[in-house]
Order: structure tokens, then sequence, then C-alpha cells
């Protein structure tokens, strides 16, 4: 009875005011309280932000995990994620992680767990937007662009070999196959031939090889229309070794075609050479020449020797490097002369495995030719050789090698 008499007389003397702004602070601060607990369980920790457990999250991630806190939160867990959670809770937020981001911007590959400067560098160049990614970017964190330069010819002039050397260089990227696209394949369009090329990041070169485009009419103006500005590179090769070297690819292939003497001349005889025959018109290199001097200066084209190629690998590939802008990379270091195949041989300066040639199809033994049509065919090619080599205002000395043959035979 006395402590409710002296409850009553408290209450009494306490005005109703001032009773209920005391009970409504009181409150109001619980409500504080409860949704400062709620906010600590749905943010993250600091270290989040940037690196989770080594590994690193990026805005994907990130919201990923928001995502699911949230989805727990409205199911009524109101259990605190810890800074540091247990393995088998990680692994199951990683792996759902990974599989919205797949999602999300197929079809690039997931982010690298990894946290090293080169990741962090990368995340940087690429776009950060979804919408972006599907856009623009493949499974290298690439974009496929149409090729800023093209190996254009000639065929058995050298072209694959120079082709894998390039391929050594961080800063090329190049298709593997010859695509055909401006002599066989125009009608399918630029987006087809853009599809076939390989992803290039921020500075590297996209090319391709095709050797037949040299001696195509409509592939100068057909290149022209895609890109004004775009580097060609051509490989020549003495005419007469060349053709000899055309002829025993196909034979190898149709054993039952007639001989080299017989396909190069119309009349023997008479001395008639047949320069209507593929493996012979292909080393008319001044004719096809002109037909990409109306479309494209000489300082967007670039001339590699072949039999420099053979013997100096190392020196031609510092000329095509200085033509495209890259640094000279690819040196003496990478290369290694097999003396089997006649040709140098790939390899990494570092790596003592053996070295990597090409296939089977390249360093066929030739057929033995009669010197009188070899010395025939270089006086037909000789003429069509010197305005080659004024029109390039290069001396590739296969000159050279018809007095050495000649001296040879006479011996």
């Amino acid at each position: 009875m006395a402590f409710w008499s002296s409850t009553s007389v408290f209450t009494s003397k306490v005005p109703r005011k001032i009773l209920f702004m005391f009970t409504l602070s009181l409150s109001v601060t619980y409500l504080f309280y409860s949704l400062m607990s709620c906010y600590n369980s749905l943010r993250f920790p600091l270290q989040e932000n940037y690196v989770y457990q080594g590994r690193l999250v990026t805005e994907e991630t990130t919201f990923v995990t928001l995502r699911e806190k949230l989805y727990s939160a409205s199911q009524g867990f109101t259990e605190r994620t810890s800074l540091f959670p247990t393995v088998n809770s990680h692994d199951e937020a990683e792996q759902r992680t990974v599989e919205w981001i797949r999602t999300q911007v197929s079809p690039t590959k997931p982010a690298a767990l990894d946290h090293t400067p080169a990741l962090e560098r990368e995340h940087q160049e690429i776009s950060t937007t979804d919408s972006e990614l599907r856009v623009n970017c493949t499974s290298d964190y690439g974009e496929k662009k149409l090729p800023q330069a093209i190996i254009i010819g000639v065929k058995k002039g050298g072209t694959r070999a120079l082709l894998e050397a390039l391929r050594v260089h961080p800063d090329v990227r190049a298709v593997g196959n010859e695509p055909h696209f401006f002599d066989r394949n125009y009608e399918k369009g630029l987006d087809w031939y853009r599809d076939l090329m390989p992803s290039t990041l921020e500075g590297q070169i996209t090319m391709e090889k095709t050797p037949s485009y040299f001696v195509t009419n409509h592939a100068p103006k057909r290149i022209h229309s895609m890109a004004k500005d775009i580097k060609l590179i051509i490989v020549v090769r003495n005419p007469v070794t060349r053709a000899i070297s055309d002829y025993t690819q196909t034979l190898s292939k149709k054993p039952e075609i007639p001989t080299f003497e017989v396909l190069a001349f119309k009349n023997r005889t008479l001395g008639l050479i047949d320069a209507s025959w593929s493996a012979l018109r292909i080393g008319i290199y001044a004719l096809h020449l002109e037909s990409w001097m109306q479309y494209f200066p000489l300082s967007q084209m670039h001339f590699v020797s072949g039999e420099r190629l053979i013997v100096d690998p190392a020196g031609e590939m510092a000329k095509v490097q200085d033509f495209l802008g890259l640094k000279r990379i690819v040196t003496d270091k990478h290369f290694y002369f097999n003396k089997t195949k006649g040709f140098p041989c790939l390899k990494k300066p570092e790596d003592s495995s053996t070295p990597r040639c090409l296939g089977k199809s390249k360093g066929r033994t030739h057929p033995k030719i009669d010197p009188d049509v070899i010395r025939r065919l270089h006086k037909f090619y000789k003429p069509f050789n010197m305005m080659f080599y004024q029109m390039t205002g290069q001396n590739f000395e296969w000159e050279l090698e018809e007095d050495s043959e000649s001296r040879s035979s006479q011996d």
C-alpha cells in the first residue's frame, strides 16, 4: 500500500506533458538502436570493400553479396555476417558470385580470384558497366576488331613463318587460319569477318594473313574501303624458286599432274613461257603491285625478303616490328636454325625445350628441274624483277642467285 500511495503522489506532482516526452524519448532511443543493429547486419566490413579474405572484390561481387544479405534479412535471418566467415559459407558465396557474373557478362570469363597488380590494371581498363561488357568484351576481356595489318602475300614466300614469329610478340593477336575474306567470303560481310578475329586489348594489333589477296584483282579496293590506313605486309621470294615450291606443294596433293617443265611452257621448243599458269603468274610481282598502288601508298606497305627471313630472321623481324610500331621484342633469341628442314624454328628464350618448327607441309624437298628450264625462267622474270625493284626501292638481288646457279651448273 505504501508503494502505490508513493507512486500516485509522484504522478500527481509530475505534469502529464513531461511524462509523455520522457516516454517518447525512450521509444525513439529504442528505435534508433534497433535500426543501427539492422544496419550493422547488412553493411560490409571495411576490408571487404577491397580485399575479402585474399580475393579481389569487384563491383559485381559486391553487388551480389549485398543482394544475398538483403535476401537473408528479408527471410528473417538475424544472424550477423562475421568479418571472417567459415570456409564452407565463403565457398558457397564465391560459387554463387561466379555463377551470377557469368550470366551477366557472358561470354566473358569470371574475374580472376588472385589479387595482383596486373589484374587490377586490367580491371581498370575494362568497362565496368554490364551493358558495355556484353557488347564489347570477349572471353579474354578484349574487344574483337577488324585487322589493322594484313599479310597479303605471297603464296610460298614465307608468310606462315612470318606470322608465327609475329604471334610471339605480346602486342600482336592474329588469326591462325587464312580467312580468305576479300577473295572468297566477301559477301558474308564485315561483321562475319570481325567475328573471326581474336580479341585484343588496348595497344594490341589485330592481324591476319591470306597470301592470295596479293594476286586478287578486287582485293585492294575492298581492303581500302574497310580501312584506308591499314598496314600491308608482302613477303616476296625469288619468283623461280617460289614457282618450284608452289608446284611441289601441288604435286604432294596431286601426284598425277604433269611435270613442271610441261606446265611451264606453252611451247618449249620455241621457248614460249605459259604466264597464265598460276605458279608462274604469281611471281610477276610488279604487275600485281600496280593494282595495290592505285589505293595505297608505299608508306603503308612493307616488303619482306623471303630469303633473308631464312638466313637472318631476327633482322627481318626487327624491320617488321618497326613498320608495325612495335617494340623489338622478337629477337635472335627466339630462333634456332633447323638443319634438317633448312629454315629457322621458333623457341622461347627462357625455354630449354625443343624448338617449335613449322609443319610437315613446310620445307619439302623440291623435285629436280631441268637447268635449261630454270635459266629460261630467270630470263623471263628479269625485266619484271627490275621493275619491281624500281617500284619498291629495294633490290632483292635475285639475279645473284641466277649467276650462282649458272656457275654451279657449269662446274
